[in-house]
């Protein structure tokens, strides 16, 4: 059977589509022209050996059924590891995103084409190197059109940075909350007059501003309309952008666990040990696909990568941690993405119908999983019943690890410290008998000299 992808649905050029964990895009009539142009040109070929474009292999049309209309020409693309979404990244892969999309830009401009819009959905992550999905976006460039995707870059690029760079907010909850990005209108009375006498805030924020606001009032909201734009003036105005967003930097700020790798509550040696016991289990399993929970700077991700696991999608809560990490990986172009994840609150399925986005858990499908120092900070910090907890982690991949602190941990003392205990189920018996009534307990392991417990967990035997 073919589904469309819920997600792909707002361009009449064409459709992705999934048949047999296979993924397709059907190119339609009215896509057929631009594609053969940017096809013939070479556009695209070049752009996949550069690996700046996803791959595509032409397929017979009768590959998938069903489809209506039917389509002119079907491809197959590979099927990336983890769909992410902009309000998952952290300050450095957004900022990663928004230079690639801008270079991405100038270089199908100097081939006579260019993007039909500027949404950052269109650009995934393989490791942390950025790649561009949407083929049907590559049009040719028509000599004097205005930018038409220039709002749409500022929304969901260069405003949630300003938020970062000049106001210290992180915007991934505002952004999450608001599909489209962060309105000029909204970031606009937020910035300072310093902020704005910037020529690149001017032009894409205040005075975009001002326009929306012409448009609610009922006057010309869209001022480009009719105004002709050179190439040139359109590569002046992406270069521009590009130079300044490349200088945008995060204002210094320590956060909660940014340094936990050096600042915890045990030695070299049980972290050895806790090392040597991801190494084994990911030695044995050799998963594909890997999810490090309560990722952190990323010691525990190389370990795993180091032991054979193929590619890391790290999760963390804490964006100075997700910023070591995305600097640490993307320095040695590994197959590591560190994600921003709020566990009790996980990204929803949402937009269109609840299904133009999908929630965390349609998309968390996992080989194998790690979790080490996390379990306590859903159960104590955050409330969550020690077997829902457990349930959620084991439910991630088909096997792991969970480290168990009691509660004799320094670290979890430290989050009992100002409030009342009243979580009389976290034990350590407890949680054996929740993983023990899930899965098999393959192996387990106490951290010498500590209150910490590593238990490995199978639910395929």
């Amino acid at each position: 059977m073919t589904y469309y992808d819920p997600g792909s649905y707002r361009d009449p050029a064409g459709r992705i589509l999934t048949r047999d964990n296979r993924v397709f895009r059907a190119i339609f009539e009215a896509g057929r022209t631009p594609f053969d142009q940017a096809r013939d040109a070479g556009v695209l070929d070049r752009a996949i050996e550069q690996s700046v474009l996803l791959g595509m292999t032409e397929v017979a049309v009768d590959t998938v059924d069903g489809i209506e209309p039917a389509p002119c020409y079907v491809v197959e693309h590979p099927r990336l590891d983890f769909v992410s979404y902009p309000y998952e990244w952290c300050f450095s892969a957004l900022k990663a995103a928004a230079l690639f999309h801008l270079e991405f830009q100038i270089s199908l401009l100097e081939q006579n084409f260019t993007l039909s819009d500027a949404t950052a959905y269109n650009t995934q992550f393989v490791g942390t190197r950025p790649v561009f999905i949407d083929h049907l976006s590559i049009v040719p460039y028509v000599e004097g059109e205005p930018w038409a995707g220039q709002r749409q870059f500022a929304m969901q690029f260069l405003n949630p940075l300003l938020m970062w760079a000049k106001l210290g907010i992180a915007p991934n909850a505002w952004y999450r909350g608001s599909l489209e990005g962060i309105a000029p209108e909204d970031l606009s009375p937020l910035l300072s007059w310093k902020d704005k006498l910037s020529f690149t805030v001017m032009a894409h924020v205040v005075a975009q501003a001002k326009l929306q606001q012409r448009a609610i009032r009922g006057g010309d909201g869209n001022a480009s309309a009719g105004k002709s734009l050179s190439a040139k003036g359109f590569e002046a105005i992406l270069i521009g952008l590009r130079d300044y967003i490349a200088k945008l930097t995060l204002p210094t700020l320590e956060t909660v666990w940014d340094d936990y790798e050096t600042n915890n509550s045990y030695d070299a040696e049980r972290r050895a040990a806790k090392h040597s016991f991801v190494s084994r289990m990911v030695q044995e399993t050799a998963p594909s696909l890997l999810f490090d929970m309560g990722c952190n700077s990323g010691d525990y991700s190389q370990t795993a990568l180091d032991s054979g696991a193929s590619r890391i999608i790290g999760f963390d809560f804490d964006f100075g941690a997700l910023e070591r990490a995305f600097d640490r990986f993307s320095k040695r172009d590994a197959p590591v993405l560190p994600l921003w994840l709020d566990a009790t609150n996980p990204s929803p399925a949402q937009g269109w119908a609840s299904a133009e986005r999908q929630s965390f858990g349609q998309r968390a499908n996992g080989d194998a999983m790690v979790a080490l120092a996390f379990i306590h900070h859903l159960a104590i910090a955050r409330n969550v019943p020690l077997d829902m907890a457990t349930d959620w982690l084991m439910s991630l991949a088909p096997t792991g690890i969970i480290e168990f602190p009691t509660k004799d941990d320094a670290m979890v003392r430290q989050l009992l410290t100002s409030r009342k205990d009243i979580f009389p189920d976290y034990t350590e018996e407890a949680f054996l008998a929740h993983v023990g009534a899930r899965a098999k307990i393959v192996e387990q392991e106490r951290l010498e000299g500590s209150d910490r417990l590593l238990v490995r967990y199978d639910r395929r035997t």
